[in-house]
């Protein structure tokens, strides 16, 4: 359940976020858990209470999405590539495995689920297709990510991505010490609001049923109607699918 001071849309809810953002680094534990609560309550508000439902959380790093489904009675199951983002204590059952090539058979979701995961993988449109193979016709499919031009667009190196991605990287070692985690074009890829939808729209196995911004506090599907502007002004893209009757 949506708790009164989150509620989505609000001002209250995008600061309560954006807070709980700013210490990411030095406490995960309480920010990922806000993110993990409000993106189920995110799934629910579409779909209806997630108790007793088959729930597959893709790319979903070290399992905070997955424990919050299965706290609220989902069965619910972690696939990641990459062991280093499972960190020392993954879900029980979490299994590694690539978002292309997931190790399923057809239709078997009621809720396939990827959190910030697109801007992450070389080909958006396959990942997408995987996604859709997955959950059962009727099912729902939660796609968020970070979009290339939006504030955040850069990751650890944003804002400085406006000004060019290896002036970026050079700058956060200059200011860190370290290299960046991300590279453009090997692990961060610049995905764009209008090309994604072009191509989800297109598609004939899934339909939209609504394209908003994640974390904006108001208008938040208004936002993502006006070209060029949401390239900016969106920050995240949520898309909520409905997989389509076969």
């Amino acid at each position: 359940m949506v708790r009164p001071y989150e509620r989505d849309p609000s001002f209250r809810r995008s600061l309560a976020l954006f807070r709980a953002f700013l210490h990411e680094q030095d406490d995960p534990e309480s920010c990922y858990s806000l993110l993990a609560r409000d993106a189920v309550d995110q799934v629910e508000a579409y779909d209806g209470p997630v108790a007793g439902r088959t729930v597959l959380d893709v790319g979903g790093g070290s399992g905070y999405f997955t424990e919050e489904f299965r706290r609220r009675g989902a069965q619910a199951f972690l696939f990641e590539p990459d062991m280093a983002e499972l960190g020392e204590k993954p879900p029980d059952s979490a299994v590694v495995a690539d978002g292309y090539l997931l190790p399923l058979r057809d239709g078997v979701a009621d809720v396939t689920f990827s959190s910030n995961v697109l801007e992450h993988v070389a080909d958006p449109e396959t990942f997408l297709s995987e996604l859709a193979r997955v959950t059962r016709p009727g099912g729902l499919i939660y796609v968020s990510f970070t979009n290339w031009l939006s504030p955040w667009g850069g990751h650890e190196w944003a804002p400085w991505h406006y000004f060019g991605a290896e002036r970026a990287r050079a700058r956060h070692l200059r200011r860190t010490g370290r290299p960046a985690k991300h590279t453009l074009g090997e692990n961060l890829f610049a995905v764009h609001i209008g090309s994604t939808l072009r191509q989800v729209r297109a598609r004939d196995d899934v339909t939209v049923v609504s394209a908003r911004s994640r974390y904006w506090p108001f208008l938040a599907e208004a936002v993502v109607k006006a070209p060029g502007i949401r390239e900016f002004a969106t920050w995240n893209l949520l898309l909520i699918l409905r997989r389509c009757p076969t």
